[in-house]
């Protein structure tokens, strides 16, 4: 269902007090063009990711499937043809990347967990390049737990308390620490570090009591922003080994902060409007809670309460001159008053009844003053389509409007109120279900096996309004008994693409108002429209046709670009040569345009490759210089669903990390799965020079060591290259340690981004100017905690971005791109009738195929063995069609 309004048609709807009108014929058609060239010019896109669990274990595969819509059109974009997906740890330092090709809006691939990462709160993070021109609040960034029992030896229980005390924030966290069989480590000794936003506020040493215990008091008394952190504590166990767990601090107080956002916008004097209430903790979720509204003398006038989440509603009608207060009471019996927004002495309320499944009823209220017969505009739209638009006089202080539903799009719609002078005054957003934009799949399931190892076979027919559809889906199959579903909170395509990829900041358990369609549900997704940021573009920038700064262009295909110049003048015509050795000899050739600008595009390669690139002149000469374009890295933002973080990850999953092993554990001996090789200690000394791109907060060369490109040559893989080559710096598992604190490691920044270790060997060798080592207090202070192990400020040539060069020659260029990601299969074992097999088969994942395609008839199918493993297995299909219709089935079935 893909209606929208022509701006040549006109539009009757069914109203009291509002007049239809003909698009056409009014002035404020004018701003309507606007809006759809604005929209139709600068097309957005937005990205999901089916994953295939909705947690996991270091050892684990993260399979995932890319689905790439424009917010325009709502159907599979064709504006990007690559899509970028990073693994991003809890302290926001990029762990991996891929570079994926997008086709016909989907693609796929995966993330290995290896040994050399830790347990902890991950992201996973997608956008296109082209996204990055509207900010990173509308990529997919998700936040999922990965838990480690293989190279741990020690997990760790937190639990905090918090206190004021002289109106500073006091917390107790009792750490409890035990192996991975529950036993306590009793009496050993705990060094800690608190961090609190990077800064260190408390550093101590304690010991465990006989049940494992550790007590750590620290008191905030800074004004953070967030009043995030980490408590890094060391824990020696009995044979002297030092293990390091950090700890995530996701409050310093139980405070709860209470809004009251009236529907609309603004709160208006004798106009009764609906009031949302949204009460969060100091970890960013919703908090329930209840209190009462009194006036400036103590008058009850209404009881509220928060329903889910801590959201909810209220009526109130502010009378002239009043002022009021919300007593609010929190779980803990704790009281404290908020006050109400000051009401506006005269203006106009827009009032969106949202819980009819059949029509959306539009209310507009006005002051007695203003029913003056001005003439007041309704414009509801999504992606830039105008779905409704009215027009009414306004000479009574109450006007209605009906809209069918079946009208109006899926997903997030926003109803603007217009003034006489054209200017928006009111806006509500209205989250909208439309069953006929959801593709219907009938499963056959009749060819299922209920025995262990045993095939199971699926097809499905995927229909929209009872036509078959083209589309392609992926199917993920779990062992529900290994891997409990997380339905409020898991991946979801509907929850995904329709309310999420739409609203900025966190969405606290977004699949919850996809379970059920009952009234309780409506209503609090209600709330959630009543509360929540949502801004894709202005309308003041559509009025003053103010345009978003387009600094990435869509990316079509990978490609090698620049400029050859002589003499600082361009080079008109010349004559450019591309090669590479790689996968055997690739040459390609093209000549210089007016300005010397030179493309060379549809580049398909894998991985990193290294590329020569030739010019001369129109006569041949070679006494030329070449600049490749180069387009810096995305940087690392905070984590915006930093409410999602679990402080004892491990502990959550312990019961799906200790199945796990005997996957991992099997796995391994059949030589499928890998683990790090360690790598032994060398140090040496040497002095070098500076290099004038250098991100060092210090100033380029304030560095205790400088390595140069020079340095680096011959190297296959950095953190192997750097071992032996860096003064004072040892490695330990590929982790760079300074001498002179051994116990932390050293933080890594390149271009100016913090990355982690493993990321070393993401990086040619060739693509490195400089690498600065800071390991005294005088250069390693302006890191602040960042800096306490020391920091190694890793410059790329020409500050970093997707594509590095060297110059090695008058003409000759040496260009270093990162290509696109080889996506593995998914390894599942077969067991046939010829096939007598006896390992052992444990998988949690059973079935994962990013690519079932359904042809012109709708139907598809699928088939995989069941594992060796009795449970109940959860099959989950998602996928959509080429007009943007979604689809989602969940099926179970036991396997004894």
């Amino acid at each position: 269902m893909k209606i929208k309004i022509s701006l040549a048609l006109s539009f009757f709807a069914v109203l009291i007090g509002f007049v239809a009108f003909k698009i056409e014929d009014d002035p404020f058609t004018q701003i309507l063009k606007k809006l759809d060239e604005y929209t139709t010019k600068y097309q957005q896109e937005k990205v999901y990711l089916h994953l295939d669990k909705p947690y996991y274990a270091i050892g684990d595969d993260i399979w995932f499937k890319a689905y790439v819509l424009n917010t325009k059109t709502q159907a599979p974009s064709g504006i990007s043809k690559i899509l970028y997906v990073e693994l991003i740890n809890e302290k926001d330092s990029l762990k991996r990347l891929v570079k994926l090709p997008i086709m016909g809006g989907v693609t796929w691939g995966d993330f290995k967990l290896t040994d050399s990462l830790g347990e902890g709160n991950y992201r996973i993070r997608a956008y296109t390049n082209y996204m990055r021109n509207f900010g990173t609040d509308f990529f997919f960034d998700k936040t999922i737990k990965i838990g480690n029992s293989w190279a741990n030896k020690v997990f760790t229980f937190t639990d905090y308390k918090f206190a004021k005390e002289n109106n500073a924030d006091k917390v107790t966290a009792t750490i409890h620490f035990e192996d991975k069989n529950g036993v306590a480590y009793k009496e050993s000794d705990v060094s800690y570090d608190v961090q609190l936003d990077f800064r260190s506020i408390a550093r101590g040493r304690t010991k465990t009591d006989l049940k494992g215990d550790a007590v750590i008091n620290f008191t905030n008394s800074q004004s953070f922003l967030n009043k995030k952190g980490k408590i890094v504590a060391t824990i020696t166990l009995d044979n002297k080994q030092k293990v390091i767990k950090s700890i995530p601090i996701t409050s310093t107080s139980n405070d709860v902060d209470v809004q009251f956002l009236p529907e609309g916008g603004t709160l208006v004097e004798e106009l009764p409007q609906k009031i949302a209430i949204k009460a969060l903790n100091n970890s960013g979720n919703g908090e329930n809670i209840t209190g009462k509204i009194v006036d400036e003398s103590g008058v009850e006038m209404v009881n509220i309460e928060s329903t889910y989440l801590g959201m909810g509603n209220f009526t109130l009608n502010a009378q002239p001159g009043k002022t009021y207060t919300a007593k609010i009471k929190f779980k803990d019996g704790s009281e404290k008053d908020f006050k109400l927004p000051t009401a506006q002495k005269s203006g106009y309320a827009l009032a969106v009844n949202n819980l009819d499944t059949g029509k959306v009823v539009i209310k507009l209220l006005a002051s007695a003053s203003l029913t003056t017969g001005d003439e007041l505009r309704i414009v509801a739209q999504q992606g830039g389509n105008v779905y409704y638009v009215s027009k009414a006089k306004v000479d009574k202080q109450v006007l209605l409007a009906t809209i069918p539903r079946s009208k109006l799009p899926s997903g997030i719609v926003q109803f603007t109120l217009f003034s006489a002078t054209n200017q928006p005054i009111a806006e509500r957003l209205i989250f909208n279900k439309n069953k006929t934009d959801l593709i219907d799949l009938k499963l056959n399931s009749t060819g299922l096996s209920a025995v262990k190892k045993g095939l199971s076979a699926f097809s499905f027919e995927a229909s929209n309004n009872n036509k078959s559809v083209l589309g392609s889906f992926s199917v993920s199959v779990t062992n529900a008994s290994k891997v409990t579903p997380d339905e409020d909170n898991e991946s979801n395509i509907i929850a995904g693409l329709w309310l999420t990829s739409d609203l900025a900041g966190h969405v606290e358990k977004p699949n919850h108002y996809f379970l059920n369609d009952d009234l309780k549900t409506i209503r609090e997704l209600d709330n959630l429209m009543l509360t929540q940021g949502w801004r894709r573009f202005l309308w003041k920038n559509v009025i003053s046709d103010l345009a978003p700064a387009i600094t990435y262009k869509p990316e079509l295909s990978t490609s090698i670009s620049g400029t050859v110049t002589k003499g600082g003048k361009p080079v008109a015509n010349g004559k450019v040569m591309l090669m590479s050795t790689k996968g055997g000899l690739f040459v390609v050739d093209t000549v210089t345009n007016a300005e010397g600008k030179f493309n060379f595009d549809n580049l398909v390669f894998s991985d990193s490759t290294k590329f020569v690139v030739q010019a001369r002149t129109k006569a041949d000469r070679k006494f030329v210089e070449i600049k490749v374009d180069a387009v810096p890295y995305q940087i690392v933002t905070k984590n915006k669903n930093s409410a999602d973080i679990d402080i004892n990850v491990n502990n959550s999953l312990m019961k799906y990390i200790k199945e796990s092993d005997n996957y991992f554990n099997e796995m391994t001996r059949l030589g499928l799965l890998e683990r790090t090789i360690k790598l032994d200690e060398v140090v040496i000394t040497e002095k070098r020079n500076v290099a004038k791109n250098s991100s060092n907060l210090n100033g380029a060369g304030n560095a205790d060591y400088i390595l140069t490109a020079k340095d680096l040559s011959n190297c296959v893989t950095l953190s192997q290259c750097l071992n032996g080559r860096i003064p004072f710096v040892i490695f330990r598992n590929g982790v760079p340690y300074s001498t002179r604190s051994q116990n932390t490691p050293m933080s890594i920044m390149v271009d100016g981004m913090q990355v982690e270790s493993e990321f070393l060997d993401n990086l040619n060798a060739t693509d490195i100017e400089t690498i600065e080592v800071l390991r005294s207090i005088a250069n390693t202070a302006i890191y602040g905690s960042r800096g306490g192990g020391g920091v190694l400020v890793i410059t790329t040539k020409r500050g970093g971005g997707e594509v590095s060069y060297n110059n090695y020659a008058p003409g000759v260029v040496v260009v270093n791109q990162k290509g696109f990601s080889v996506s593995r299969d998914f390894y599942a074992p077969k067991y046939d009738s010829q096939t007598t097999n006896s390992k052992q088969d444990y998988r949690s994942t059973i079935y994962w195929n990013p690519q079932v395609v359904a042809a012109e008839d709708g139907k598809a199918k699928f088939d995989f063995y069941n594992a060796d493993e009795a449970g109940t297995y959860r099959v989950v299909i998602e996928g959509i069609d080429a007009e943007g219709h979604l689809a989602r089935k969940v099926f179970t079935y036991d396997v004894k």
